[in-house]
């Protein structure tokens, strides 16, 4: 017995008539008779007492009709859930962000249009050590990442950056460069101590350009605590995205920007390049739609 069985039942049971009911389901009557008789036999007693002039449930039938229009109910329920789960408006999507993705407000401001649009999509989120993000993103166990560029990328994901932002250096409002008033030349910095980030590029390319190697007294890698770490006054610098001169002031620390070419610091989505899930790729079309926005350095006093 399959749908198409219960759905003639039913209709025979409401219309109590063979003729309205086989026009009602766009079949012969012959046909409406046949297929309810082997229904019968299948279940091995009468649904219906017939007549000349009537057609009638019997007990059983009654009770077989409550039953065939709940099944058709959970299938017409089924059918629905698998459409929108394939127009990608149900499922479950991870997400992988670092800490200065949701300074920048980029993790934020995806995840609430997002939730606007599919409400019944479950996003999990969660945040994760920087160098981690990618294997957690090609083995599957996160599906979309939040992350700042630059960083290796393999080449089965796909980016989109969202924001550009640029390295600037933090150092204790103590320090004899804090109030000098113009950008720090990277020279300059080649006998400090550095507080290195997690993200470790605008360290290591304000080194390259002043021509040392830098001394990294701690590692702490959140940026709360790396300006932490600054603001206590044992003399230490970091490099930090300039985003934070905006949502992170610490008493005791001061930011100024870096001489010479910016060094760029981007917020990106990465995700994989041939995503199966329907509301994965529902949230990746929205990233890349997402024109990027730029962050500027605040001018020096």
């Amino acid at each position: 017995m399959d749908r198409r069985h219960l759905q003639y039942y039913v209709a025979l049971a409401e219309e109590l008539h063979f003729g309205r009911a086989a026009l009602r389901l766009g079949i012969a009557t012959p046909t409406l008779s046949v297929q309810i008789q082997q229904i019968e036999r299948r279940l091995g007693t009468a649904l219906f007492d017939r007549s000349r002039r009537e057609v009638t449930l019997t007990s059983a039938g009654a009770i077989f009709l409550a039953e065939a229009r709940n099944v058709l109910r959970q299938f017409e329920q089924a059918e629905a859930v698998g459409r929108r789960a394939g127009r990608g408006e149900i499922g479950r999507i991870e997400i992988g962000y670092v800490g200065s993705a949701v300074h920048a407000g980029a993790l934020q401001e995806q995840l609430q249009r997002f939730r606007s649009a599919s409400p019944d999509v479950q996003l999990k989120v969660g945040e994760w050590p920087m160098a981690d993000l990618p294997d957690l993103l090609l083995d599957g166990r996160i599906d979309v990442v939040f992350c700042r560029l630059p960083m290796e990328v393999p080449d089965a994901l796909g980016s989109h950056i969202l924001i550009e932002d640029q390295f600037c250096v933090a150092l204790p409002a103590s320090h004899a460069l804090a109030h000098a008033g113009v950008p720090v030349q990277p020279a300059l910095l080649a006998k400090e101590a550095f507080i290195m980030p997690e993200q470790p590029a605008g360290t290591l390319e304000v080194a390259r350009r002043g021509g040392f190697v830098p001394d990294i007294r701690a590692r702490p890698g959140h940026l709360a605590a790396v300006l932490a770490q600054v603001s206590v006054g044992d003399g230490a610098v970091a490099m930090v995205p300039s985003v934070l001169q905006r949502t992170l002031l610490l008493p005791g620390v001061v930011y100024l920007p870096i001489a010479g070419p910016v060094i760029a610091s981007t917020i990106a989505a990465l995700y994989r390049e041939q995503e199966t899930s329907p509301a994965v790729r529902r949230l990746i079309e929205q990233v890349r739609r997402t024109p990027s926005r730029r962050i500027d350095m605040r001018p020096l006093p």
